[in-house]
């Protein structure tokens, strides 16, 4: 990933992940990383960060997408990871 927007490093979550985009005319598949992060001092949220490689699909350019849940949303989100991966089992 050339034009990086999000710090990768040993603390990323997930550096290196399988991704699909999809938008009005087109449907690509591209590397992604996914990381999961908080302030380090008095966070208030859980944040998300998804960045697909922008070199892999034209129609999209450089950037990244950011979700921030309170503590109760972070919980219900792993609790759903947690029986969808149970399901994949």
């Amino acid at each position: 990933m050339a034009d990086r927007i999000l710090t990768v490093n040993a603390y990323t979550t997930f550096d290196f992940l399988s991704a699909q985009v999809e938008g009005h005319g087109f449907d690509a598949k591209a590397p992604a990383v996914l990381n999961v992060t908080t302030d380090r001092t008095d966070p208030d949220r859980v944040r998300l960060e998804l960045e697909l490689d922008n070199t892999e699909v034209e129609e999209l350019a450089a950037h990244a997408e950011t979700v921030e849940l309170t503590a109760d949303q972070a919980r219900e989100l792993a609790e759903e990871l947690h029986e969808h991966a149970d399901r994949l089992e």
